[in-house]
């Protein structure tokens, strides 16, 4: 593990870190806790979160409405376990010994809540597989 917390750290990127990495993010928060590290970061980072994503976030009763874009480092993906992109390809460094991952997604810059919805739902599926594989539920 990169940290030394020993916790797994996972880095979400897409190309403004504005819709995709932010559900993401806030998904792995809400659904590991505090079980695994969570990062977000974007190549070309937008001015604000997605409308349209905070509010299909905010109809699950997750608020990301604080959250702002940020841009991508190479510490940023030198300090996490897991990268994974979401259609922005190669422009993340790519340091031996992490693992990529690149969930295929829909954009929804742009698009309204009813188009954001559907891109909801599907990060949720993917962020509780990867949960399942780097940080399942301790067992008593």
């Amino acid at each position: 593990m990169a940290e030394s917390s020993g916790k797994p750290s996972v880095l979400f990127v897409c190309v403004h870190n504005a819709g995709r990495s932010q559900m993401a993010a806030a998904w792995l928060t809400r659904l590991a806790g505090d079980r695994v590290e969570v990062r977000s970061a974007g190549s070309n980072p937008g001015d604000a979160v997605n409308p349209a994503a905070v509010e299909a976030m905010a109809e699950v009763g997750i608020d990301i409405s604080a959250e702002s874009p940020k841009i991508l480092t190479i510490d940023a993906v030198r300090e996490s376990d897991v990268c994974i992109t979401m259609g922005c390809g190669d422009t993340c460094p790519v340091f031996p010994g992490k693992r990529y991952l690149d969930w295929q997604l829909d954009d929804p810059a742009g698009q309204g809540v009813e188009a954001v919805r559907p891109i909801r739902d599907e990060i949720k599926t993917l962020v509780e597989g990867l949960i399942k594989e780097i940080a399942p539920e301790a067992t008593a």
